[in-house]
């Protein structure tokens, strides 16, 4: 069975295809390396021992994306490709409107004139807003607080209309809470362009000399310790949740929603303390003010993912933080080549 992965060379994108590998698909692999490296494409072959297709593909060139399709045999799509940073989002909102919206568009057309009709969606927690009250569960009321959460609503709005208007679309929509963690092997990881938007490679990388400290948005929530609480779940567990669901959409039709997250919520300063204690790495931090489009208090209730599609997350905060470590410290500057002439520059000593 052929399967199409968009954004298949970025961080969920990467551990994704490498499950999807050991599990014997045939792969295909779309991305325009917006947000990840080519270096990652040879990592994915060599801890999996296995080879795949590869097309660097933008998903607003429609003309380039239907050439896969016409040279493909594809039996589902893993649509992972898209803008996905809050703060930059309510920055730039056009910017995440056009590319994740417009893109999803010309795959989802090309999918149908193709008869391609099923479909694992990368959604978002962030489609919740700011919940009344956690753990979240799928039926709670959607009310996005940033663009970015917008157009992951927007999309799931898109496809539910597609389902409607044929019903042998099968869809499921991932709703991720905070991935983070990496490959045992610690060959792929997180590897953010500049300053890093999530919390686990910014303490990395304060972690291995890249940065000075970690800059915390907000210590004024209402929450315990007054800093933001999220729901951290190993990527490798939400990649495993990518192949329990593309196994429900191949044998049944329709559209459900499902939240991949642990159950348990973590502070950012719980998150860092975690890190200090299996690492034995002192991370500086300072407080600064809460970014626009954050909220206080976010974990799930996974329940449902567990009853349907028979996936738990097994990873704990001890292992997230040792695997993320191992990824950074092997590759201090993430996937750049350390003969590069800038390398030596890019460590803060």
């Amino acid at each position: 069975m052929a399967i199409l992965v968009t954004g298949g060379t970025g961080y969920i994108g990467s551990h994704t295809v490498v499950e999807l590998l050991n599990a014997n698909y045939e792969v295909i692999v779309v991305d325009n390396f917006s947000n990840s490296n080519p270096e990652s494409l040879s990592r994915i072959k060599e801890i999996s021992g296995k080879d795949f297709k590869f097309f660097e593909v933008d998903l607003l060139d429609r003309g380039e994306l239907e050439t896969v399709f016409s040279n493909c045999v594809i039996d589902a799509v893993i649509h992972f490709a898209g803008l996905k940073a809050v703060g930059e989002s309510v920055e730039i909102p056009i910017c995440y409107y056009h590319n994740n919206i417009t893109g999803t568009l010309n795959l989802i057309d090309l999918m149908q004139k193709y008869d391609v009709l099923n479909m694992v969606f990368s959604s978002s927690a962030t489609v919740y807003g700011a919940p009344k009250q956690v753990p979240i569960s799928e039926n709670f009321s959607l009310n996005v607080t940033n663009p970015y959460g917008r157009t992951k609503l927007m999309i799931e709005e898109i496809l539910n209309d597609v389902y409607t208007s044929n019903s042998n679309w099968s869809i499921a929509l991932l709703r991720y809470f905070n991935p983070i963690g990496a490959h045992e092997s610690g060959r792929i990881g997180e590897d953010p362009n500049g300053i890093p938007n999530n919390l686990m490679p910014y303490i990395t990388q304060v972690a291995v000399g890249k940065l000075n400290e970690l800059k915390v948005f907000g210590n004024d929530y209402s929450t315990p310790d007054g800093t933001g609480v999220r729901d951290y779940i190993h990527v490798v567990d939400l990649a495993k949740g990518h192949l329990k669901a593309l196994e429900k959409i191949i044998s049944s039709n329709g559209v459900e929603a499902y939240n991949l997250g642990t159950g348990k919520g973590y502070s950012v300063l719980e998150i860092v303390q975690a890190f200090e204690k299996t690492t034995g790495k002192k991370i500086p931090y300072s407080f600064g003010p809460r970014r626009s489009g954050d909220i206080a208090e976010c974990f799930a209730n996974p329940t449902k993912a567990e009853k349907d599609l028979g996936w738990k997350a097994r990873r704990g905060i001890k292992e997230m933080c040792i695997d993320s470590w191992r990824w950074q410290s092997q590759n201090p500057i993430g996937f750049q080549n350390k003969n590069d002439k800038n390398y030596a520059t890019t460590l803060i000593r």
